[in-house]
């Protein structure tokens, strides 16, 4: 099996490490001058991996497969203007892909634990919830894709909460979950979910030491799309690990 992956950066060399150490043969294009890939670069490529930027994903697709690519990961988050046409464009070229704010498995469980939270402490008078992450100070998307899909759980769990914060400054925003992105330094990623009430604090932290556990869902990932034919799509990396959700990605990545 032959894989391409798109982003030379820390991830998406991380995930070239991960592939090859998996047997796989793997290619690594950065970004290229004229913004976007001849599809001779997929002559032979089995499966793509985009771990570009944002903007680059829709482009990406489209070259990928004009040039005969039928499974895709995405790995890219803040590419959230262009989801629909990425879908449409993956189903009418019978694609599919698996995308994902964050492939870490842990991300995932820490997820679930979020929703399950969020329930539990709309139902308790005076608990409010918020959102903290931290990463390296080059990190272009805030909040990280990985904060927004967090927020977009707490606030599908909580009846009280209908948006994001926005950064005006101030008090609180009645109705708003407070989304706060710390960019310094060179953090792999931290995401910190509390729920603040009366006289005590409750918090949950996913802490990411490394890209491993990231590049290892990749992996995961590709297999999953290489085992049999999917459907033509996106698809939930809930959906790789058999847990959870597995219908079409529609929300923010």
């Amino acid at each position: 099996m032959q894989a391409a992956i798109l982003g030379d950066g820390p991830f998406g060399r991380a995930v070239a490490d991960a592939l090859a150490a998996h047997g796989v043969a793997v290619r690594v294009a950065g970004r290229p001058a004229t913004g976007a890939h001849d599809r001779g670069t997929f002559a032979g490529v089995d499966v793509v991996v985009d771990a570009s930027r944002g903007d680059a994903v829709l482009a990406n697709v489209a070259a990928a497969v004009g040039g005969g690519v039928r499974r895709f990961a995405i790995a890219t988050t803040a590419w959230d203007a262009d989801r629909h046409d990425v879908a449409d464009l993956l189903r009418a070229r019978g694609a599919a892909a698996v995308a994902a704010s964050n492939f870490s498995p842990g991300a995932l469980v820490f997820a679930r634990l979020v929703e399950m939270a969020a329930r539990q402490a709309a139902r308790l008078p005076g608990y409010e919830p918020y959102v903290v992450e931290w990463h390296r100070h080059g990190k272009v998307d805030r909040p990280s894709g990985t904060a927004r899909d967090l927020a977009r759980r707490i606030i599908a769990a909580d009846p009280a909460r209908d948006r994001v914060s926005s950064p005006t400054g101030g008090p609180a925003q009645p109705g708003a979950l407070e989304v706060v992105a710390v960019r310094a330094g060179t953090n792999p990623g931290r995401h910190l979910v509390g729920f603040d009430g009366p006289g005590e604090t409750i918090e949950l932290t996913l802490t990411a030491r490394d890209r491993s556990a990231c590049a290892a869902g990749v992996v995961a990932a590709t297999d999953w799309l290489l085992a049999e034919p999917r459907p033509a799509g996106l698809h939930s990396f809930e959906a790789v690990l058999d847990v959870g959700d597995r219908t079409e990605v529609t929300a923010a990545s």
